[in-house]
């Protein structure tokens, strides 16, 4: 089968497209046929080696997938071949930058219906970032207010949408080019940051602080100080830890993203109801990849890729 892996970690050039062995399902395994898989920053960054992610290699990037069910492994129930699934793979592990990935069968889920199978791999790793951000790190209730800086980017308008479903007021930040889309995603109040500092268009606590964006700590660290007593600031960027203020009770949490089907089965109806736009801004065959991870070294790929093999 196709694939793209590297033996090494390094530069972008260290990826290589060709020809390896199609893998066979253990126990406890499945086989998928890959519709897609989707490119995420985690992926440039285990590749360069400064994501702290232990591998086995070599290795296939892609840990986020959709796919046929091709093979069925030893004590799997449930599944049968033909299914179309999606699943958060071990990221560890090989993933769907291939013509045909093992996974899990436990971090499988029946693919939405309403958008092309492809398509579907954009989904996991970041809706259930989303998800496990706002309700699991940062246990948002009804009636509360969150501030999400950095709101233009994929998880940010899946959080945007997930929490104004569950009753929030949602104060976010954009930059001019994604303010459109942070407006359409349902927020409610939109701070253009390069126009006017966070600090000063917040006019009223808020009980959660969710940052998605690449600020310097001291800037996160100020930003602490919009957040009521008691509140929460929940962080995604893993490489700096997410600042709290002891004094005032406002603790802190950075979030990890785990595999959870029953969440990621929910998402999958959300967006099967039409509550939860699901995004991909590009599509590319399975051979561009190191080039995309070219483009991805030289700065942040905008939107949701995927990747087809």
């Amino acid at each position: 089968m196709k694939a793209v892996r590297f033996h090494e970690v390094g530069g972008p050039e260290v990826l290589q497209y060709g020809e390896i062995e199609r893998p066979d399902p253990a126990a406890g395994q499945v086989r998928l046929r890959v519709a897609a898989s989707a490119f995420s920053a985690a992926d440039n960054g285990m590749r360069a080696g400064f994501l702290p992610i232990p591998l086995t290699l070599p290795h296939v990037p892609g840990y986020d997938v959709s796919g046929t069910v091709d093979a069925i492994g030893d004590g799997v129930d449930g599944f049968a071949v033909g299914d179309a699934m999606i699943g958060f793979l071990p990221m560890g592990e090989d993933g769907g930058a291939a013509e045909y990935v093992v996974a899990p069968a436990d971090v499988l889920v029946a693919a939405p219906t309403s958008v092309a199978l492809a398509d579907a791999a954009a989904l996991p790793s970041v809706a259930l970032t989303a998800w496990q951000a706002l309700f699991d790190d940062g246990r948002l209730e009804a009636g509360q207010r969150l501030l999400i800086v950095g709101a233009g980017g994929v998880v940010g308008k899946y959080a945007i949408s997930l929490a104004k479903r569950a009753g929030a007021r949602v104060i976010a930040t954009a930059s001019p080019r994604s303010i459109d889309a942070v407006r359409a995603a349902g927020a409610d109040e939109i701070i253009d940051h390069t126009e006017i500092a966070v600090l000063d268009a917040v006019s009223e606590p808020v009980d959660i602080l969710l940052n998605l964006a690449p600020i310097e700590p001291a800037e996160f660290t100020s930003l602490v100080r919009l957040v009521r007593d008691g509140g929460v600031v929940v962080s995604t960027t893993a490489w700096m830890p997410a600042p709290d203020d002891v004094e005032r009770n406002v603790r802190s949490a950075v979030v990890f993203v785990r595999s959870d089907i029953e969440r990621l089965a929910e998402l999958v109806s959300l967006v099967d109801s039409g509550d939860l736009h699901l995004e991909v801004t590009r599509r590319i065959p399975l051979i561009e990849l190191p080039a995309l991870h070219a483009e991805a070294a030289e700065g942040r790929i905008a939107g949701k890729v995927i990747v087809v093999p």
